[in-house]
């Protein structure tokens, strides 16, 4: 895909902050287009502390190598990615009209610099995609959901092309009016290779049955694993609640739980498991290189998050790793990676009994059919990946770069092959 001219696209794109997820994404555009990215904050190792990590780190991953980008000057009062006024980036305007983007792509629309995107757009003329994860499950007071439905459906329409993340996402935005000719699949994804050559070098080095032998887990223990920070919203303690029903049973025999994460409710959730200690371990947090061998040493993912959980990442992380999952009907990515047979189950959010029932019954199939399971998952990775949401990203800049400009033929991304230049 690339115009008579060999040159390609000029793209720019804003985000809050550098982010583990996107970063291998970033790199693969910068081969494909003339990539700058934009960060409106410079997110340090306290900060990921309070955003409810609880331990100051910073990301054993490379999250600014192989593309370009800039940081902006932040004029927030308080500088934070937690809120909307968190992220004031006022050069952008200037950034954008002097920039020569042939489009600008904007992660999310509730902070205060994907506004200022927005309106620096519109005045040059630039195209503007966005790319979030909303859905419509969150609870809501009617006055408010009336009031977001008016402002919404004029809001919304100023972005040239969405790119939707998933089933529920996409019902979000057509609920909001969106037009489905601006509706472009650009799926959720992790970087499925590193986690899948990750989990095989933890079972071949042995890795994994490290990590089993540290937890005092035996080799042919079944275990159910949760990833995520330890809050609320992500209900840690509804698995805890369904372990205590399911693992007495002749059915649950030899099966154990492994919470990896840190947060709030550490303390709390060790006291909740003393009862069954002998079977539910804590291995507090780990960082991004250390978690494919917890996946490869588990049977399964467990997410109970409530509807604030917009997508739940974890899920694609234990799938690459070629591990099934079981999560709550309130997470976002549920439809669309859960097929209530070999990719795993969902359940109701916070029904402890069906969540116990689906753990055995995830068990029970995945020792009975293993190879199947594997297929599956092999198969729900490959259409959730790096590559497919790239190629939505470049249909969506297909279409709307040949709406802009006409008829004539626009400059599109250049081969695979070729290389952007890095700083």
């Amino acid at each position: 895909m690339s115009g008579t001219d060999d040159i390609p696209l000029r793209l720019g794109i804003l985000a809050t902050h550098p982010i583990q997820y996107h970063a291998p994404w970033f790199r693969h555009l910068a081969q494909r287009f003339d990539l700058e990215v934009f960060f409106a904050h410079q997110q340090d190792a306290a900060g990921q502390a309070a955003a409810g990590f609880m331990v100051p780190f910073e990301w054993d991953v490379p999250l600014l190598e192989g593309y370009r980008y800039r940081w902006l000057r932040n004029v927030a009062r308080r500088p934070s990615v937690g809120s909307f006024r968190g992220c004031d980036t006022p050069e952008l305007s200037e950034l954008i009209a002097n920039g020569g983007f042939d489009a600008v792509l904007v992660c999310g629309w509730n902070k205060k610099c994907f506004l200022q995107a927005l309106a620096a757009c519109k005045k040059q003329g630039v195209p503007i995609l966005v790319r979030g994860d909303s859905q419509l499950n969150s609870r809501r007071s009617y006055l408010k959901a009336a009031a977001k439905h008016v402002a919404y459906r004029w809001f919304l329409r100023r972005f040239d092309a969405h790119l939707f993340v998933g089933r529920r996402n996409h019902e979000y935005l057509v609920h909001y009016g969106v037009p489905k000719d601006r509706l472009y699949f650009c799926p959720h994804f992790v970087d499925n290779e590193f986690f899948a050559s990750r989990a095989a070098w933890a079972a071949g080095t042995g890795a994994s049955a490290r990590v089993r032998q540290e937890l005092g887990i035996p080799s042919d223990g079944f275990v159910f694993l949760f990833v995520g920070k330890l809050l609320e919203r992500k209900r840690p303690a509804d698995l805890i609640n369904a372990c205590l029903k399911a693992f007495p049973t002749p059915a649950g025999a030899g099966a154990y739980a492994v919470f990896v994460g840190d947060g709030p409710l550490r303390e709390s959730l060790n006291q909740h498991a003393s009862i069954m200690s002998d079977r539910i371990r804590f291995a507090g947090f780990r960082n991004q290189s250390e978690l494919p061998a917890y996946y490869q040493a588990a049977d399964a993912l467990v997410l109970p998050s409530d509807a604030s959980e917009t997508w739940g990442l974890v899920v694609n992380e234990a799938m690459a790793c070629g591990r099934p999952c079981i999560v709550s009907d309130a997470a976002g990515c549920g439809p669309d990676l859960v097929d209530n047979a070999d990719t795993g189950f969902d359940f109701p959010l916070g029904d402890t009994d069906a969540l116990a029932e689906r753990m055995l019954a995830l068990r029970s199939r995945v020792r009975q059919n293993p190879e199947s399971v594997l297929t599956a998952l092999a198969a729900k990775t490959q259409q959730f990946s790096l590559a497919s949401a790239t190629n939505g990203l470049a249909g969506a800049l297909e279409a709307i770069v040949v709406r802009r400009q006409g008829f004539r033929t626009p400059r599109m991304p250049i081969p695979f092959t070729s290389r952007a230049k890095v700083r």
